[in-house]
């Protein structure tokens, strides 16, 4: 690699602020999270979107999040076919490496990722539509959803899509053997949410009535 260059000035400078603040007022904390290891209770799989601050919402600090962010948060099916598999190696881990208590997707309003797929959809983003679209063909993955709420014959708000984008999450993490394992032997358990980030509100998936409602 020859055209790494250097850090952008402010970056430095934040970088420089947070050493002789954040990090001198708590130097302890830091080398005993460096000493002890990572004990996270839970794991977080949210989006790539700059916009959502999962460890702002939930007020957590190092240490407390396993965070992985993909792509409109989603998860894929379990795919032991040999293939390089970023998500599903991290919920590999969580569960029985670090043998996570929780597994949480977190969704969030005006997602770019899943807009684009449903464009692709329509015929609108033809270039999703292309095989060598990386986004296009992880986007996929929200298929099932979308045929949920009516596909190519329904008009579908994408806000309910969001949520499916969660929903397909869940559902295809129970297609992992470890994760089932540990979800019906009571050790680990699933949770759905979804964020509207203009208005801070935070929604829970409720398996019972299949419904989304709000937090609090």
């Amino acid at each position: 690699m020859d055209k790494a260059l250097p850090l952008p000035t402010y970056l430095v400078q934040r970088y420089q602020g947070w050493k002789a603040t954040g990090y001198a007022d708590n130097k302890a904390w830091y080398r005993r999270l460096a000493d002890e290891g990572q004990h996270p209770r839970a794991m977080l799989i949210s989006c790539c979107d700059s916009r959502v601050h999962v460890t702002a919402i939930f007020g957590a600090d190092q240490g407390e999040f396993f965070l992985h962010r993909n792509i409109a948060n989603l998860v894929p099916p379990y795919a032991p076919d040999g293939d390089y598999h970023g998500t599903s190696a991290a919920i590999e881990y969580a569960v029985t490496a670090l043998k996570v208590a929780h597994v949480i997707v977190l969704g969030h309003s005006t997602c770019g990722g899943v807009k684009g797929f449903h464009d692709m959809c329509r015929g609108d983003a033809p270039e999703l539509a292309e095989e060598t679209s990386f986004v296009g063909r992880w986007m996929d993955i929200l298929r099932p959803g979308y045929e949920r709420l009516g596909g190519d014959d329904a008009k579908i708000n994408l806000s309910e899509l969001e949520k499916e984008a969660v929903v397909v999450s869940m559902d295809n993490l129970m297609t992992f053997p470890f994760v089932r394992e540990a979800v019906e032997s009571e050790r680990l358990s699933l949770h759905g949410l979804w964020t509207d980030i203009g208005e801070g509100g935070l929604e829970y998936y409720d398996a019972s009535s299949k419904s989304f409602k709000p937090v609090g």
